[in-house]
């Protein structure tokens, strides 16, 4: 490894390269323990399913960790090609490959589900923008959860690679 580190060693302290990305960002929770939920709910509700998740993971005790990990890659490079990695690799790859859409349009329709995510998480957490910040859960997955299944599922134009 270029960091003079035995693979073994990463191996026997974190378990895999995926939980060391995770240990790295201080991610506030593991996608492989909560993906399985959004994707039991069926195609058809998998943009409610993926707003109900973030939103029971922000509205926890997750989201300290998570605002310093939004606020650090707001201003910082490092922090954020960490955070798009996570959110590419470890949530919208596995979220929009089980989805019958052809390859090319996963990369664009995962980046625009991003994109109303991490939108909502700045308006809603962040920014403390009013409806929002204190609007229901309920609400919201009624309000965003067309949008996000429209990106995953629907006609969309997609933005060029």
């Amino acid at each position: 490894m270029a960091a003079g580190v035995d693979p073994a060693l990463v191996h026997h302290y974190f378990g895999s390269k995926d939980q060391l990305f995770l240990a790295a960002i201080e991610a506030p929770a593991d996608p492989a323990d909560l993906l399985p939920e959004v994707l039991a709910a069926g195609r058809d509700e998998l943009g409610a399913a993926v707003v109900r998740l973030l939103l029971r993971i922000w509205d926890g005790p997750m989201r300290p960790a998570g605002l310093a990990l939004v606020r650090s890659a707001v201003g910082n490079e490092w922090t954020a090609k960490l955070l798009r990695e996570f959110l590419v690799t470890q949530v919208m790859r596995r979220v929009v490959g089980t989805l019958d859409v052809p390859a090319a349009e996963r990369e664009a329709r995962g980046s625009l589900v991003a994109s109303q995510l991490i939108g909502l998480v700045m308006a809603r957490y962040v920014l403390r923008v009013e409806p929002l910040a204190s609007a229901s859960q309920e609400s919201l997955i009624a309000a965003v959860g067309p949008t996000v299944q429209r990106y995953l599922t629907g006609d969309v134009t997609l933005p060029a690679s």
